[in-house]
């Protein structure tokens, strides 16, 4: 079978992805999905979309392939390629260009009209042997109303077809979509519409770029329609640690982006486990839609009251909230550290104590979380507690290792 850069099930394609972009370094002997066969076959099928981007790694007799990308350097999320890769049967593109044909002009006709048309004024006019039923030409028309390309009307209780007019102006909005596709969450939609123009807009530039979650956009985007339709879903979640996939039924409450390094996550409230939980947005396969959740006020009342528990995406089991506390010096002169624990502070609460010592408290899910923001204070904590033993232990026994490490005195760091 000859090799087709293009193909149809997305699934595979954020696969692929994710074993030559996030894992890496892939070589023929360690890609173990399939056959060696399939490890060039999908290799070149991510050259045709990253080619400008690929690089390997040669040790011994082996080739290993990965995709190196400055964030810095590029305008353009070339992950966006991949979902613009689809493949389609000589059937697809006969027929798209015949139904958008007979549309033309302004014509809205039944499906049966269509299907006649077809019939006596194109398939009869070529010797291939053509054929299409009233199901495939349903079919297809249902997607086009799908996609926006065509538009229905019912009229006496018979369904019209025609095609949409495109009487948006864009030249308007070219930057204000070059910016979009790119800081967006689901940035994709602006990629699409920046293929509208004959040029790109090639000015915008990000220091942290985080383009890797755009392989996300199509689980994302299912996300946030359940959350506005306010539908329950079931999630096809994989375990890379377990190696399995698990249906949790749950109900979608809200999306939060790490501003460290754009890793996307869902809170949702889980109907076996009772409570509210966390998952990654990439280890989710996909989203089935189930029913409309009456009771959704109740559980966005109970997720907000719950984020505001939250430091980051970490969620201990325990009933009891950890508290901690972690009193800071401030010496005149200083102000732009207190300025700094008020922007950061997130549900935390800062209170002086005295007149150079200030006071941050917080009552979170999980106090360890915490560790690596309350060490950037080290040289200025005057106190620490936590009635979390694993935090507060944690907290101490870095700071003896850092003073036997540099020689220095007891407590010297505190």
């Amino acid at each position: 079978m000859a090799y087709s850069e293009l193909i149809k099930n997305f699934d595979r394609i954020r696969d692929y992805l994710r074993d030559f972009f996030v894992y890496g370094f892939k070589n023929r002997v360690e890609y173990n999905v399939k056959s060696t066969r399939s490890y060039d076959n999908e290799r070149r099928r991510i050259e045709s979309w990253l080619g400008g981007y690929m690089s390997f790694h040669r040790e011994a007799s082996r080739k290993s392939v990965f995709i190196s990308i400055d964030s810095r350097m590029i305008r353009h999320n070339p992950l966006y390629n991949a979902f613009k890769a689809k493949t389609f049967t000589v059937n697809d593109v006969t027929l798209h260009f015949i139904i958008l044909d007979i549309l033309a002009g302004g014509n809205s006709l039944s499906t049966r009209e269509i299907l006649e048309k077809i019939d006596v004024e194109y398939l009869s006019a070529v010797d291939a042997r053509l054929e299409f039923d009233e199901s495939t030409i349903r079919k297809k028309l249902a997607e086009y109303v799908k996609l926006g390309l065509l538009c229905s009307v019912k009229s006496k209780k018979i369904v019209l077809y025609r095609r949409t007019e495109d009487s948006v102006d864009l030249n308007g909005w070219r930057d204000a979509a070059a910016f979009f596709s790119e800081i967006d969450p689901i940035g994709v939609i602006g990629s699409f519409l920046l293929d509208k123009f004959e040029s790109s807009t090639d000015y915008f530039g990000f220091k942290h770029h985080y383009i890797l979650h755009a392989m996300e956009s199509e689980i994302l985007c299912d996300l946030l329609g359940a959350i506005r339709e306010r539908f329950r879903v079931e999630l096809r979640v994989f375990s890379s640690g377990h190696g399995k996939t698990s249906s949790p039924a749950v109900f979608p409450l809200k999306i939060y982006i790490s501003v460290q390094n754009g890793r996307r996550y869902l809170l949702a409230y889980d109907y076996c486990l009772k409570r509210m939980i966390f998952y990654r947005l990439d280890s989710i396969r996909d989203v089935i839609t189930q029913e409309y959740e009456p009771d959704f006020e109740k559980y966005r009342s109970d997720a907000e009251s719950f984020r505001k528990t939250l430091w980051g995406v970490a969620i201990s089991k325990k009933s009891v909230l950890d508290h901690i506390e972690m009193d800071i010096r401030v010496e005149k002169g200083e102000e732009f550290i207190l300025r700094r624990l008020e922007r950061e502070k997130r549900s935390g609460k800062i209170e002086a104590v005295n007149e150079d010592t200030y006071r941050f408290t917080a009552e979170l899910r999980d106090a360890a979380e915490l560790l690596p923001w309350i060490r950037t204070f080290i040289g200025r904590i005057v106190g620490f507690h936590s009635n979390n033993e694993y935090a507060e232990k944690t907290f101490f026994d870095d700071l003896k290792t850092m003073e036997q490490m540099y020689g220095m005195q007891d407590d010297a760091l505190l």
